[in-house]
């Protein structure tokens, strides 16, 4: 169990005294966390995303763009695994609200980049996100290396499995 101020956990877990439930009973737990944090991780970004008069789809689309750097039309489509013709709907709408811009590829001058104006990004996103990580930081303080270790490795395989299965719903294979 863990002490609770204010709604967050504080100082390191305390020794439970209820018993430790059985396996079935653990994934159960742990799939309803997971469905928990899945809704409230899209209502989040939808909350920062109308925030900011964009769409999940060009608040996530800005994330990936942050993340893995300029990218072509293409490489946007399958991050996104939105469709050619939406992709190029998504940065015309990127660019009109001045969140990124098209640029010549470096290497290839028939191609082009989109770019994302971080400036403009990280000016519009950080106080939005500033409580919620202040929040995650404090939990993560609750949480032993090796605990954090475990977390870390069941995020990224889960994110992995994640996209998998999205491939197969893409694909028509579930």
């Amino acid at each position: 169990m863990y002490r609770y101020s204010s709604g967050m956990p504080t100082g390191r877990p305390e020794p439970s005294t209820t018993p430790t439930p059985s396996r079935a009973e653990l994934l159960a737990q742990l799939e309803l966390a997971g469905r928990e944090s899945s809704a409230a991780t899209v209502m989040f970004h939808t909350a920062v995303a109308a925030k900011q008069g964009l769409s999940a789809t060009e608040e996530k689309a800005l994330d990936i763009l942050m993340r893995r750097g300029p990218l072509t039309h293409a490489e946007l489509a399958a991050e996104t695994s939105l469709a050619p013709a939406s992709v190029t709907d998504l940065i015309g709408r990127l660019e009109s609200k001045g969140y990124a811009s098209r640029e010549r590829h470096p290497d290839d001058g028939r191609r082009v980049l989109v770019r994302v104006h971080e400036d403009k990004v990280y000016a519009a996103m950080v106080p939005l996100f500033t409580p919620w990580v202040a929040a995650l930081h404090a939990l993560y303080e609750t949480f032993t290396d090796d605990q954090l270790v475990a977390v870390e490795r069941f995020l990224r395989e889960a994110a992995v499995a994640q996209r998998a299965a999205a491939e197969q719903l893409r694909a028509g294979d579930a």
